[in-house]
């Protein structure tokens, strides 16, 4: 007897945001059931619906523990998921619902940004065998003190690929409000073109450079453990719609030299001037920083002739005013100069995995933004990107200059 494929599927805010919306979610389901596919469902939370909670919790104590708020924010998607089970009841599928710690998802004990530690899949295999659907809370888990924790932004993609490496899934379907991934973002540039496939180290350079179409973190998972995710419109029609199929790189054929421009408006620029230029520097400035939990993006730093170093590095702007202020105490016990910041800055990156083996991309890029006269402020660079950091003002006008350079319109 063959084993019966699972597939896990992912539905976000609005895909769910009303129940004209979760009808239609429930008619999708059936449809993939009926194939002969297990279906696994992950939520988010009703769209808007997150953000109400967060308003209700800055009204009564914007300073409380992180314990309490993910005991708020965690409702938002227990709803959702009864709602959608008993849509799909109401259609005659047999379903079950679960919160991620009933579901069996273990996590440390990082309130709101508590990663993934283990899945106990043995209730939701057993419910898969007896013919039901399941539909899990995305975004959340038990830690083991039986904490209810959340995991951040993303952290419904993060769910279903975890989900779906647990259940040695098929595949795991995010259904978002596009119908996958683009060369850019089309709002931005119309002649955008459609990726029907791409790798995962690929998409994972374009999540970590500003693409939004899929988390960072749920792009990691998939990539460690060589999960094809398909990213597709829940608003199509029927489900014979466009999709990209983000998957190993042996699966794919073509090795394009540039595949997307991506770009983030959500950094900020900080600068330490003056700081000695000695073994060691670098971890003093940056261990508080790492140790108030703060992600750091990109490094600089310039040796001068009398022996000191300048240092720049760019951080999360909503991260900007506790990175400065943690930088100014820092510049007190260096006797360092001055503490700058800039927060008008966006970053733009070329990806592509045709770059290991093509000379002069990176020049090409920076020959397209010399020509619009667009200073470079900083430049960091991997084996399938090239990545720098501008004023904010030029950024419409670097993305499409690179798009159009590239070549992109025609992919």
């Amino acid at each position: 007897m063959s084993k019966q494929r699972i597939v896990v599927q992912k539905y976000g805010g609005t895909s769910v945001g009303s129940a004209e919306r979760i009808q239609e979610v429930a008619k999708r389901v059936i449809r993939h059931r009926e194939k002969g596919d297990s279906i696994v469902v992950v939520v988010s939370a009703m769209s808007g619906e997150t953000n109400k909670l967060v308003a209700l919790i800055n009204e009564l104590n914007p300073n409380g523990s992180a314990r309490e708020k993910d005991v708020v924010l965690s409702t938002g998607e227990q709803v959702t998921i009864g709602l959608l089970s008993l849509a799909l009841e109401a259609k005659g599928c047999p379903a079950i619902s679960y919160t991620g710690s009933q579901a069996g998802v273990k996590t440390d004990n990082s309130f709101s940004k508590a990663r993934i530690s283990n899945i106990d899949c043995s209730k939701i295999k057993a419910d898969l065998s007896a013919g039901k659907v399941v539909v899990v809370a995305g975004f959340q888990g038990v830690d083991e003190n039986g904490n209810i924790t959340t995991l951040g932004r993303g952290g419904s993609d993060t769910t279903a690929v975890a989900l779906a490496v647990a259940l040695d899934a098929a595949e795991c379907q995010i259904y978002t409000d596009v119908d996958g991934v683009y060369t850019t973002d089309p709002r931005m540039v119309p002649e955008a073109s459609h990726i029907p496939k791409l790798a995962l180290e690929e998409m994972l350079e374009m999540a970590s450079q500003g693409s939004k179409v899929l988390q960072i973190r749920a792009v990691e998972f998939a990539y460690k453990y060589n999960m094809p995710i398909r990213v597709l419109s829940s608003f199509d029609e029927g489900d014979d719609g466009k999709s990209t199929l983000v998957t190993r790189e042996e699966d794919i054929m073509e090795e394009v030299l540039v595949r997307g421009v991506a770009f983030n408006k959500d950094e900020a620029l900080l600068t330490i001037l003056g700081v000695p230029d000695q073994p060691g520097v670098a971890f003093k400035i940056l261990g508080p920083i790492s140790d108030a939990n703060i992600e750091i993006d990109m490094i600089l730093q310039n040796a001068s002739a009398d022996g000191s170093t300048d240092f720049t590095f760019t951080v999360h702007r909503n991260d900007y005013d506790q990175a400065k202020e943690i930088l100014q105490a820092t510049a007190k016990k260096f006797g360092a100069k001055n503490v700058g910041g800039d927060q008008t800055i966006a970053k733009v990156s070329i990806v592509g995995g045709g770059m290991r083996s093509h000379a002069g991309v990176a020049t090409k890029m920076f020959e397209a933004l010399a020509k619009e006269n667009i200073n470079i402020r900083m430049i960091s660079t991997s084996e399938i990107k090239v990545a720098v950091v501008i004023d904010e003002k030029y950024l419409e006008l670097a993305v499409r200059s690179l798009h159009e350079s590239f070549r992109l319109d025609d992919a």
